[in-house]
């Protein structure tokens, strides 16, 4: 059950409604996410699902990479609804099944390309430990610019917090399925994420290169 009251277009303010047409009028169709709560500051919600807009829909990057930043932080996190909303979207996009079970799981995904390597590392080491090794950081810089790796950066920490306000909210997902195990005990946990592997095809890529 959610902690506080989700909105009703028909009970709105003038201005929640406003925002609310913005973001189903918009490239996100519907509202189902942590902007159900954000709606309560409508000024907020506003802002926030114009900057989301342009970190999920507006990249440098490809977007099943940008997708995969994403499922990194929702398995981090345990954030049942943005797991369940954007691994769809990254298949949909391109990226292999095999990867995102692996995420759902906890095992360690093996890449054949050096791109989704990186951005995995990115993701995965902002999230455990606060920074990116700088090896990582270069070959991102290099791949994609300094707008690519400001993007990526924005990308791990815009779904940081849709993750935990989906968390904190009990913001549900629609027909109440729970994609990922939640952590024993009353609180929620974060999960440790495993390092990815490179597979034969990008070690030769990057040995040629």
């Amino acid at each position: 059950m959610p902690r506080i009251p989700l909105f009703d277009p028909e009970v709105m303010t003038p201005e929640q409604e406003r925002v609310y047409r913005d973001v189903v009028n918009g490239p996100r169709a519907r509202l189902v996410g942590p902007l159900r709560a954000a709606l309560h500051r409508p000024e907020l919600a506003d802002r926030w699902q114009r900057f989301g807009e342009i970190l999920r829909y507006g990249t440098s990057l490809p977007e099943h990479l940008n997708e995969l930043a994403i499922l990194v932080v929702a398995r981090r996190w345990t954030a049942q609804l943005e797991w369940s909303i954007h691994a769809d979207a990254a298949l949909r996009a391109g990226l292999a099944a095999e990867i995102v079970e692996a995420l759902r799981v906890g095992e360690p995904p093996v890449f054949h390309d050096q791109d989704a390597y990186d951005v995995h590392e990115f993701a995965r080491t902002l999230q455990q430990t606060g920074d990116v090794d700088e090896e990582v950081y270069q070959r991102v810089w290099q791949r994609w610019g300094e707008v690519g790796a400001v993007e990526l950066s924005s990308v791990v920490g815009y779904y940081t917090l849709v993750a935990m306000t989906l968390n904190v909210h009990r913001i549900p997902v629609p027909g109440g399925e729970r994609p990922l195990a939640s952590a024993a005990g009353p609180v929620r946990r974060l999960v440790e994420l495993p390092e990815a592997t490179l597979g034969a095809t990008a070690e030769m890529t990057k040995t040629a290169g």
